[in-house]
């Protein structure tokens, strides 16, 4: 038992905060609710369901619970990473208030963190505190507008 624990505790930390791409292709809805390896594969997000609008460029949106530790330094990492681009828009969207979006997106745990496009389809997906140069590396082949090196 004390073996299995190790060997998840491993691979949990390895892919703790990485960012997955996600195909942006819509994918039909019984082949994404079969395929749980492509999480947010095929979604798009509107103002609607982030309750607020997205950014011309990128959206970064993170689902997050009141009692999440993470989370807090999922939002400092992510507000600075919008703040250095004209063209991307962070949104913090509490997963309590979001159930039916949280179903729908198969969010497991918080933070989760959608990268999505200028139409609001989910292009990156991370689950944990994202690693900056993995967020800006989405970012840069989503958006036309480099990292500015204000900060």
């Amino acid at each position: 038992m004390l073996v299995l624990t190790a060997a998840f505790a491993a691979v949990r930390k390895r892919n703790d905060g990485r960012v997955r791409t996600v195909a942006a292709a819509p994918v039909p809805a019984e082949a994404a609710e079969r395929d749980t390896s492509s999480r947010g594969a095929g979604h798009v997000l509107t103002p609607e369901d982030i309750g607020a609008e997205l950014g011309s460029g990128a959206t970064l949106v993170q689902v997050s619970s009141a009692f999440c530790a993470p989370c807090r330094s999922a939002r400092v990492l992510l507000t600075q990473v919008a703040q250095r681009r004209d063209d991307v828009a962070y949104v913090d969207v509490d997963a309590e208030s979001h159930l039916e979006l949280v179903r729908r997106l198969d969010v497991m745990r918080t933070p989760t963190i959608l990268v999505l496009d200028r139409a609001g389809a989910v292009v990156g997906r991370a689950s944990g505190v994202p690693r900056m140069p993995e967020i800006e590396a989405v970012l840069d082949s989503v958006t036309s507008t480099p990292v500015s090196d204000v900060g």
